[in-house]
């Protein structure tokens, strides 16, 4: 091992791709004469978008594909969770097109396994996983095979339904229903004779099949060939079974399944409508059904796991279990809620939220399926307890500052029985008071510091189990018949998908927490799973640190547990270090021998635990026990039934590019969703390196491209100039007005913004617009000045109340002189002091205005820089950018006076009367 890293929570595009180009900048410094192995390597993630995740890793690989190549570097991925196809494609695509051996895996692969097969010590899979099949755009890892439908059925992981076998099923009458349901009871009554005769039922089947051969009205020998089809599969199977429930008049549901043994369940045939006819000549019908051996000399069945009523002392949660969240935890709140829409309950399990910092009792809306629904928030857990009686589970997210005094409030109420603490560093001291608590007051407390837990089909623990798309892929819609315990909650999403892979999948799973001391032990669960008849083996993941794995060694010796238990304690890699190493959480330390993994291992073994050789082989072991259980007929495992589809929210599915639609509306000056800000593309770091100023700034948010420095700097200079003339002019006055009126800085800025008009500092785009058309036009000066005159309008820009000729305005001045020297030309100033000439002959004050020049010289800037074209330039002058520049300017001076009267203290102001002329109308009051 030369490097190990890993990042978390969900990092950006960005932080991967710098993360990924600092290990490959390591790597590729040394060559190593038998090469390099990279391995990307992550469990099933809860929420991350993997793949935004791996776009980062994408780029680094593609700016490192010679350094790799030359250091002979192999690419080894597994990765599973939210949007993991898209990312997986990316990877393998990158590795296609780079060149470079790139190895990916998803959850169809164990998460360690790619270590292995990086070490050479197990072989590379050659072929691609099958694409799954989808369900509102969520994945289905099967559905059942529809009568005449074109898919293909659904088989267990590595096994095949025969070709022949598929095609005659979707070819079956409604005439031939009715037999293979009487055949298939047959087959049902035989199966405790499957000791080790594989192919008794197939021999019984093709008998059957021989009799019933003279009931064919059509189609004479389509069930013999469908027989025969299934005898050859008979080979790699133990049984067939079939879930069937006739009635003559309505007719009946029925379902054919192939179990394997390689281990899983195929549905081969699926029906829910079936026409029975004459009932009466169905053999193996309603009447024998649920009569195994009737008619016959077999043997009495094997006791098998059926459903059954659940006992309160081993159930914590039902489909009908109902909670209060403990915070505002939107997200968990609408997932716990999807999550029971798809199991099929009639209301959601959250009753409500209780968040003491809201300002007072609210509701707030949540999806329920397709419709929305209201979920009410109180402040005090007293008030939630009182409204929803019918409430026995709290989920706390409270912090670890909060959540020790929450509970025990909690625990004041004896409706509840289960609580849940997700925080992670509570003092061990509170959490051994908690736990006195809870025993007085026979309270099962999950955690702290733990995702929670998740009962398939009833009920999950907030975040438990991560996004839909996991929930569908694991099958944790439904209940099956193995039960898992861990302290690891992050592990749980890969219980949940080895157990769905290699069982009939997941019956409840909780994670106790990674504390020393959780409020719950392996023990409390276990022996729940135990005393629970639907459960039909159990599956425990300890780590090292602390001694409880012993307690269950113990357990399994003294006859407590006579359920299969399959164990492992990871953590095995801290016998390889020389001093104690403390993982992730706050026991996984071995403070003695005895708390290594290993150690814990060897005696579970020893006790008679089912217990791997490696982690590696956790899932293999898991499948191993579950196969003989079934061959045992201790578990009869059902056919698969997809679950309503559920809508996929929006952000997520626009996030997987499902989906598109017109924006609101579009922006092309700045983006501030990436790792910094962008002005035009430019991030604001290089805005600050490169010194561009205010000026700068506003060439890129108002004109969308880097002017160059003289222009920017006139850019300045006119913000500079117009910033304030004074406390008299009329928009300086309005905010005065205002803020001695006791106003706000904002509406006294508005108010003397509202009056720059024509008037007042508006004239900017005025005078660019009628002194460019005069000039494109070819009129001379004085022909404009006429022209003008003729048709009674003014000429924007020329004129002013105080300066005058004699008075110059010395913003004029400035502003002309720099155009003239840094310019490359300034025809249209030209042009304008030619008509200052002529207007100045008639009074003194009609000069070329501040106005006016800064507008003149801007056109000139506009056309003649080399940065525009010359339609451009005329729509900046159209959309009013040029009085934007007065605008700019002059909000500076208004918030000056804004703020200069509030240092002076200055009451509200009443115009003097003195300064006012009264004239009012004579009116005779006689008349």
């Amino acid at each position: 091992l030369a490097n190990y890293g890993e990042y978390s929570g969900a990092p950006s595009e960005q932080q991967t791709y710098d993360y990924a180009k600092t290990i490959l900048s390591m790597m590729t410094r040394e060559k190593h004469d038998d090469g390099k192995v990279l391995i990307i390597g992550g469990g099933i993630a809860n929420f991350t978008n993997v793949a935004a995740t791996f776009k980062g890793i994408v780029r680094s690989l593609e700016e490192y594909q010679v350094a790799i190549k030359d250091h002979s570097i192999k690419i080894f991925v597994r990765r599973a969770g939210p949007n993991y196809q898209e990312g997986l494609r990316m990877m393998r695509e990158v590795g296609q097109n780079l060149g470079i051996p790139v190895f990916v895996f998803g959850p169809e692969t164990h998460m360690t396994a790619i270590v292995g097969m990086a070490m050479g010590k197990r072989d590379v899979p050659t072929e691609l996983p099958s694409k799954e099949a989808t369900t509102a755009s969520f994945l289905l890892p099967g559905l059942a095979l529809k009568f005449g439908g074109g898919n293909s059925p659904t088989t267990s992981p590595g096994v095949t339904t025969t070709t022949e076998s598929s095609s005659i099923v979707s070819r079956l009458c409604k005439t031939t229903w009715a037999i293979i349901g009487g055949l298939q009871t047959r087959a049902e009554q035989w199966r405790s004779k499957l000791t080790r005769d594989t192919d008794l039922v197939a021999k019984c089947l093709q008998t059957r099949a021989v009799q019933w051969r003279s009931k064919m009205t059509r189609d004479k020998d389509l069930v013999s060939k469908f027989i025969c089809a299934l005898y050859k599969q008979y080979l790699a199977v133990h049984f067939t079974y079939m879930e069937i429930n006739m009635d003559a008049k309505t007719g009946a549901s029925l379902k054919l399944t192939t179990l394997f043994a390689g281990g899983g369940a195929s549905v081969v045939y699926s029906d829910t409508n079936c026409a029975l006819g004459d009932s009466s000549e169905v053999v193996g019908s309603s009447e024998l059904a649920g009569k195994p051996g009737a008619g016959d000399d077999s043997p009495t069945a094997s006791p098998v796991v059926t459903t059954t009523t659940e006992s309160s002392t081993a159930s914590l949660f039902s489909k009908t279990t109902r909670a209060i969240v403990w915070g505002l935890q939107t997200r968990a709140v609408q997932g716990m809620m999807d999550f029971d829409f798809v199991c099929g309950r009639e209301q959601p399990s959250v009753a409500c939220m209780v968040y003491p910092m809201s300002p007072g009792d609210s509701k707030r809306n949540f999806y329920w399926g397709h419709k929305e629904v209201l979920i009410p928030i109180f402040k005090t857990l007293s008030d939630a307890m009182a409204a929803f009686p019918d409430v026995d589970v709290m989920i706390s997210f409270a912090s670890h500052r909060s959540a020790y005094d929450s509970t025990l409030e909690c625990l004041e109420f004896k409706q509840i029985r289960t609580i849940a603490i997700i925080a992670e560093g509570i003092p061990e001291n509170y959490t051994r008071k908690l736990i006195k608590e809870a025993d007085k007051k026979n309270v099962t407390i999950i955690g702290p510091a733990t995702v929670g837990g998740v009962k398939p089909g009833c009920f999950r623990i907030g975040n438990t189990g991560g996004m839909l798309d996991n929930i569908l892929h694991s099958k944790l819609y439904r209940p099956g018949n193995v039960a898992y315990v861990s302290r690891s909650g992050g592990m749980s999403n890969e219980l949940n998908n080895m157990i769905s892979q290699t069982t009939n999948g997941v019956y409840e799973g909780v994670a106790i927490g990674g504390d020393r001391y959780p409020c719950s032990t392996f023990m409390d669960h276990l022996l729940r799973y135990q005393d629970n008849s639907e459960v039909g083996m159990l599956v425990l993941l300890g780590e090292v640190g602390g001694t409880e794995e012993y307690q269950v060694c113990e357990a399994i010796k003294s006859g407590v547990f006579t359920k299969p238990i399959v164990a492992w304690c990871i953590g095995t890699c801290a016998d390889m270090f020389a001093t104690d190493v403390q993982f992730g959480h706050a026991g996984a330390s071995a403070g003695a021998s005895e708390e290594t993994a290993s150690a814990k291992n060897k005696a579970l073994a020893e006790a008679g635990a089912e217990v791997p050789t490696s982690f590696d082989e956790l899932g293999d072991k898991i499948g191993e026990v579950y196969r003989k259980l079934v061959v045992a007929g201790t578990i009869v495992p059902k056919a698969e039934l997809p679950p309503p589809p559920v809508p996929m929210d929006y952000n997520w599915a626009r996030e997987l590019g499902l989906i598109r639609k017109p924006a609101s509306f579009m922006t092309s000056i700045c983006d501030e969703r990436g790792q910094e800000l962008l002005y035009a593309g430019i991030p604001i770091t290089e805005v600050f390196k490169q010194d561009m100023g205010i000026g700068g700034v506003l060439s890129l948010l108002w004109f969308q491209r880097r002017l160059p420095p003289y222009a920017c700097k006139f850019l300045e200079m006119c913000l500079m100039i117009t910033a304030d003339h004074g406390p008299a002019v009329s928009g300086a006055h309005n905010t005065i007005v205002c803020a001695r009126a006791g106003k706000d800085l904002v509406s006294s800025l508005v108010s003397g913004l509202l009056t720059i008009g024509d008037r007042f500092g508006g004239a900017l785009d005025g005078a660019a617009a009628q002194f460019t058309e005069a000039f494109d036009s070819g009129l001379i000066a004085n022909d404009f000045v006429n022209k003008a005159k003729k048709e009674g309008v003014l000429i924007m820009g020329i004129g002013h109340r105080v300066k005058s000729l004699n008075n110059p305005d010395m913003r004029v001045v400035v502003i002309s002189e720099y155009a003239k020297e840094h310019f490359p030309c300034t025809p249209l100033l030209d042009y304008a002091r030619e008509v200052e000439q002529i207007t100045t002959k008639k009074k003194p004050n009609l000069i070329l205005n501040v106005d006016g020049c800064i507008a003149l010289c801007f056109v000139d800037l506009l056309r003649h820089s080399g940065f525009f074209t010359k339609d451009e330039a005329e729509n900046i002058i159209k959309t009013g950018s040029l009085n934007g520049l007065f605008v700019l300017g002059r909000s500076i001076g208004f918030i000056g006076h804004f703020l200069d009267q509030k240092r002076l203290k200055q009451g509200l102001y009443r115009h003097p009367w003195d300064d006012i002329s009264y004239v009012l109308p004579e009116i005779n009051q006689s008349q």
